[in-house]
């Protein structure tokens, strides 16, 4: 189909319903999902520029007169500096790869790559945006703000894709300066696009986590004798007798790309985490509201 065929009135207005068939479920999952971990998002405190008061803390060399509280300090035989509530709301940027790649499950009781991938990207952003914090996706030139209407605006823009190609790449568009984001894909595809994406990363001081979605038959590859392999755009095709005889090749590349990954995060200073889709999503996403604490500016 070609781009043409994509945009007329008739197709744009069958995405446009199918997109609101579906809206309504994946906020349900995400808000749910969101629960898990909200209880915590009221012990993110540190001290910094704001008006709330937060602790007092004894007075250190090189803090200077100005900083010490003397009505405080009066009371005591120590002087002691008034600290308040860090307030500057930062910024999460989240990147859901909707390649056709990522369209695939392995067993109709599975969700897909890619509705994994949005429920944990908008289950962070409800996170975030409860937190005080601004959201945004990556791929839009729209900078993160925070608000309700921002969270259906989001989930508005993920499900509504133009992606045409068999495997996807982050190309982030908006990176505030010193934010943090998170990529969720299979990254199947080019990895030199997946290192060009953290090195602007790390130009910009945005640090963050790759969240790497897989199906369990991506894994442990339970393919033997006669079978035909397709990509999801029907692109690519491939036919064998010996299904199995690929099996060690197919899993040595995918450790391979996993453990290029991996290095890529260390270099970096992002974070890598591997998803199953047939394991609970909880986990992951306690793992990243942790992994966005310990690298939060």
């Amino acid at each position: 189909m070609n781009d043409a065929a994509l945009h007329t009135p008739e197709s744009l207005r069958s995405r446009s319903e199918a997109v609101a068939a579906t809206l309504p479920a994946l906020m349900a999952d995400a808000q749910h999902l969101a629960a898990t971990v909200l209880l915590g998002v009221h012990g993110r405190k540190r001290a910094g520029m704001g008006d709330e008061f937060w602790q007092y803390r004894p007075a250190q060399a090189g803090d200077g007169y100005r900083q010490i509280d003397w009505r405080r300090s009066a009371r005591s035989d120590g002087h002691f500096i008034r600290q308040t509530e860090w307030q500057a709301a930062q910024s999460v940027m989240l990147g859901v790869d909707d390649a056709a790649s990522m369209t695939f499950t392995g067993h109709r009781n599975r969700p897909s790559k890619l509705r994994r991938a949005q429920t944990l990207a908008m289950a962070l952003a409800i996170v975030s945006v409860r937190g005080g914090e601004r959201v945004g996706l990556t791929h839009l030139a729209e900078p993160p703000r925070g608000g309700t209407a921002q969270l259906m605006r989001m989930a508005q823009a993920l499900m509504d894709s133009d992606a045409l190609g068999d495997y996807g790449a982050p190309k982030p568009q908006t990176m505030p300066m010193g934010g943090r984001a998170v990529f969720l894909s299979d990254f199947f595809g080019d990895i030199a696009a997946i290192e060009a994406a953290l090195g602007r990363a790390a130009d910009r001081e945005v640090k963050g986590a790759l969240v790497q979605v897989l199906d369990p038959d991506e894994e442990v590859f339970p393919y033997d004798g006669r079978t035909v392999f397709e990509s999801m755009t029907g692109a690519i095709r491939f036919e064998t007798l010996k299904a199995r005889s690929l099996r060690e090749a197919y899993l040595a590349r995918l450790a391979e790309r996993k453990a290029h990954l991996q290095d890529l995060c260390r270099r970096t200073g992002w974070r890598y985490h591997l998803h199953h889709t047939d394991q609970p999503a909880e986990p992951t996403l306690l793992w990243l509201y942790r992994a966005l604490e310990k690298v939060r500016g």
